[in-house]
C-alpha cells in the first residue's frame, strides 16, 4: 500500500487552506489549479502547500478530482462575473423596507451552475428568516440550489476590505490572516493598552486583531518580573510595585520616604545597584564679538504689521527696516555704528510725530486768516433773514 499524500488547497485569494489527498500517481506543484468536491459542490482551488502531514480525522479528508484545465479556468472568469451580478441583484432588494440591518458581502456559485451560496451579515436578533429571503429572490436565479449562510461582523471586513484602524493602507484580515483567533480584554491589559472602545476596536466594531500579536512576548516578559501591588527588597530597601514595564524589563518601585524609583530584573535579582550612564550633554557652541575669525550679524525682527485701513506703508516701520540693514552693512565692513550715529527710537518717534501735525502757532493764526480772507472776499454775502410781516406788527405802540 503506497504512501497518501496531503496538499492543503485555498478557495479564496485570503483564506482558510483545507487539506486534501492526492490520488495515486498524481503530483501537483504550489499554485497549480485543481477541482475538487465540497459540500457547495465542485469548486477550483489553488495549492498553497504540499507534503503535508497526516491530519487527525484521514477518513473524513477528500481526494481531488483533477487538474483544473483551460476550459475550467475559463468558465471560472464567467462565474465570477456572474457572482458580482448577483451580489448586485441581491443588494437591491434589501434596500427595500423591512431588511434594515441585512448586507450581501459575497456570492458564490458552483462550477456546474447547480449551487449558489449567498453570504449575508446581519446581527442574530434582527428579525430576517432566511427561508422568506430564499422564497422571494429564487425567481432571479433559477435552475439552482440557493443557501443562505451568516457570517460575522469580521468575516464581513475581510471581504469588503479598506484602510485599517491604524492606517495601514489595507486591513491585516484582508492582506495575510487566513484565520481569525479569539481576542480578549485580557491581551489590552497585559500590554497596557488603553481600554477605551476606540483605541481597541477595529472597524469590525470586535477587538483588534493586532491584540495578539505581542501577546505573547509580553506575558513571558511579566513573569520573570514581580507582578503589580507586591512587595520586594531592593537594594534601597523594601517597597511596593507601582508599575511593570515589561518592554524595559525593569519595574517602578515605590520606597517609603523615597519615592518611586525604576529597578531593573538584574538589580532585583543581584541586590547591586547598576551604574547608570549619564546623559551626553551637547555643548555650548557659543561665540564672542570679539573672535576675529567669526564674523557676528545680528538680525532684528521686523515689529508685528498692524491692520491698516488705507493699505499704505508705516513710515516707521520701513525706516526701521532700512536702519536694520544699515546696521548689517556697517558690520560686515568692519564698523560699528556709535550712539550719534544710530538715533534712538524716541527720538524717531518725535521727528514722525512733529511731521504729522501743525505747530501750535499755526493753529492760533488760522482762525485770523480764515475772517480776513471772508472780509476780502467780495464775492461772499451774508445771508439776510426772511421778512416777516407779523413780527413787524407785534412792535411795541408809542403812547
Amino acid at each position: 500500500m503506497s504512501e497518501i499524500n496531503y496538499i492543503g488547497v485555498q478557495f479564496k485569494p485570503i483564506g482558510k487552506t483545507y487539506s486534501f489527498s492526492l490520488p495515486e500517481g498524481l503530483e501537483v506543484q504550489r499554485d497549480t489549479r485543481v477541482v475538487v468536491n465540497t459540500v457547495r459542490g465542485k469548486q477550483i482551488g489553488r495549492v498553497t502547500a504540499v507534503n503535508l502531514p497526516q491530519p487527525e480525522n484521514p477518513s473524513e479528508v477528500q481526494a481531488i478530482e483533477r487538474i483544473a484545465t483551460e476550459e475550467d479556468l475559463q468558465r471560472k472568469a464567467e462565474i465570477t462575473e456572474k457572482e458580482e451580478e448577483v451580489v448586485a441583484a441581491v443588494a437591491k432588494y434589501l434596500r427595500d423596507p423591512g431588511h434594515e440591518g441585512v448586507k450581501v458581502v459575497d456570492a458564490e456559485y458552483s462550477l456546474d451552475y447547480s449551487r449558489l451560496t449567498i453570504y449575508l451579515n446581519y446581527e442574530t436578533g434582527i428579525d430576517f428568516n432566511p427561508r422568506n429571503f430564499i422564497r422571494d429572490v429564487s425567481h432571479m436565479f433559477k435552475d439552482c440550489h440557493i443557501e443562505v449562510r451568516q457570517v460575522g461582523p469580521r468575516d464581513a471586513a475581510k471581504v469588503i476590505s479598506g484602510i485599517g484602524a491604524c492606517g495601514i493602507e489595507k486591513r491585516c484580515c484582508s492582506r495575510f490572516l487566513t484565520e481569525f483567533s479569539s481576542i480578549s480584554i485580557k491581551m489590552a491589559k497585559s500590554q497596557d493598552i488603553s481600554l477605551t472602545p476606540m483605541e481597541i476596536t477595529g472597524i469590525c466594531g470586535r477587538l483588534r486583531c493586532c491584540l495578539a500579536y505581542e501577546y505573547d512576548f509580553y506575558e513571558e516578559a511579566r513573569a520573570k518580573l514581580p507582578k503589580k501591588k507586591k512587595m520586594v527588597k531592593t537594594p534601597l530597601g523594601e517597597g511596593k510595585v507601582l508599575q511593570v514595564m515589561p518592554l524595559k524589563d525593569s519595574v517602578l518601585i515605590d520606597l517609603p520616604e523615597k519615592g518611586p524609583r525604576e529597578f531593573t530584573r538584574t538589580e532585583l535579582e543581584t541586590g547591586v545597584l547598576e551604574e547608570k550612564n549619564t546623559p551626553i550633554v551637547a555643548k555650548d557652541f557659543s561665540f564672542s564679538e570679539q573672535d576675529e575669525d567669526v564674523e557676528v550679524v545680528r538680525l532684528e525682527s521686523p515689529s508685528p504689521r498692524e491692520d491698516r485701513s488705507r493699505g499704505r506703508p508705516d513710515r516707521q516701520d520701513s525706516r526701521q527696516r532700512q536702519s536694520g540693514q544699515q546696521r548689517i552693512e556697517n558690520i560686515r565692513d568692519g564698523q560699528r555704528p556709535t550712539r550719534e550715529q544710530k538715533p534712538s527710537n524716541n527720538q524717531r518717534q518725535d521727528q514722525a510725530r512733529n511731521s504729522s501735525r501743525p505747530s501750535r502757532l499755526s493753529r492760533q493764526n488760522e482762525p485770523a486768516q480764515s475772517q480776513d480772507q471772508r472780509k476780502g472776499n467780495p464775492g461772499r454775502r451774508r445771508k439776510s433773514r426772511p421778512y416777516d410781516s407779523q413780527s413787524a406788527d407785534k412792535s411795541p405802540k408809542q403812547e
